[in-house]
């Protein structure tokens, strides 16, 4: 499968956030990843419906919206209804994560499950076959700037070898370009980026991101 990159604003200049997407997406990114988090399920808090809200007016790329909060099928209406593309839940967060798909299913979305470092692949296996991506957290969640989890590769390839080559598996934290392409080449082709393209240089480090994948 093609990469995507998936640039995280969580390290953008909120200020300038319109900007920076037409230059992520001017660059080559398709995606852009929205992390929402309650200070509950992770221990900080980000931003919430009304920033996606905003920014759904000055972009049409897709929102790669990852839910680190609790209860999320609580919430999934609110964020579909503010913009987002694609639902990502973590498997930690809800009890009822059949609610969570179908509610997002029933909204035409796309339905993406996260996992934490030391959560196994069995806890989410029968749930495959439903979901559209997993995310692979190669961190901790709920803080930027942490090295990427090499150990998480084998749950990587262990996912690969199930879905077989046309299934999304999304990766966070860490990835830079030391690192990426010893992450692509453990099945990984959804990749997360934060401070790896929000730097001096966004256009230069998508490009050279997107570069490792050729």
């Amino acid at each position: 499968m093609n990469m995507i990159l998936s640039p995280s604003i969580l390290n953008a200049d909120f200020g300038h956030l319109s900007d920076l997407l037409h230059e992520t997406q001017a660059a080559g990114a398709e995606w852009i990843h929205l992390d929402v988090m309650d200070g509950l399920f992770v221990p900080n808090m980000s931003f919430g419906i009304s920033v996606i809200e905003s920014l759904r007016k000055y972009t049409d790329m897709f929102f790669d919206t990852h839910l680190m909060i609790k209860d999320p099928e609580k919430h999934i209406d609110q964020f579909i209804d503010a913009g987002a593309d694609g639902i990502t839940f973590h498997i930690e967060s809800t009890v009822a994560p059949l609610e969570c798909i179908n509610r997002i299913r029933a909204r035409g979305k796309k339905v993406g499950v996260a996992i934490n470092p030391d959560t196994p692949v069995s806890r989410i296996r029968w749930m495959l076959d439903k979901v559209d991506m997993v995310l692979c957290m190669t961190v901790y969640p709920g803080y930027g700037g942490q090295s990427y989890m090499t150990a998480v590769n084998k749950k990587i390839r262990e996912i690969r070898y199930i879905m077989g080559p046309d299934f999304n598996i999304e990766v966070d934290g860490g990835v830079n370009l030391d690192n990426i392409r010893s992450v692509l080449e453990a099945g990984a082709n959804v990749i997360v980026a934060g401070t790896a393209v929000f730097n001096d240089d966004i256009t230069g480090s998508i490009k050279r991101l997107l570069s490792c994948a050729q």
